[in-house]
């Protein structure tokens, strides 16, 4: 599946006391780069909302002054769910910094009901993708 990206740099007030980038920073950053990828894909920002996110992982601190790329993709598809994994890395390094998954439900825009999107995932023999998609997976069957 297509890839989806945006940049954020890390300033002061994205901080926390340790003096790196704040947990709920990083969740409304990743949430955004998931949103903007599930819309995209689907085609309509005003028919999607979050369901949950899950399975954000930090690999290492990240510092005032980075540069942070999110990369967004469809890992899953249901008939009116998208489970986005996120990937942010620094940008100047390319070292994965955080990790999560993002399910996104389509609704009817007036009536809020659940809506069948048209979202498929594509063939791919790309094995990081596919070590995606298994993840995302594993994540749905752990939710059951």
């Amino acid at each position: 599946m297509k890839k989806y990206e945006t940049l954020h740099l890390v300033k002061e007030e994205d901080l926390n006391h340790h003096g790196t980038l704040f947990a709920a920073r990083a969740a409304a950053w990743l949430v955004e780069a998931g949103f903007a990828t599930a819309a995209c894909e689907h085609g309509n920002t005003d028919e999607i909302v979050m369901r949950n996110l899950q399975n954000m992982s930090f690999f290492k601190p990240v510092k005032k002054g980075t540069v942070v790329r999110f990369e967004g993709q469809v890992v899953y598809t249901g008939n009116t769910s998208l489970m986005v994994a996120v990937q942010a890395s620094n940008a100047l390094t390319g070292e994965m910094v955080i990790e999560g998954f993002i399910t996104f439900v389509t609704i009817e825009e007036l009536t809020a009901s659940k809506k069948v999107h048209q979202v498929r995932l594509d063939e791919t023999e790309d094995e990081a993708e596919l070590q995606l998609r298994d993840k995302a997976v594993k994540l749905i069957a752990q939710r059951v």
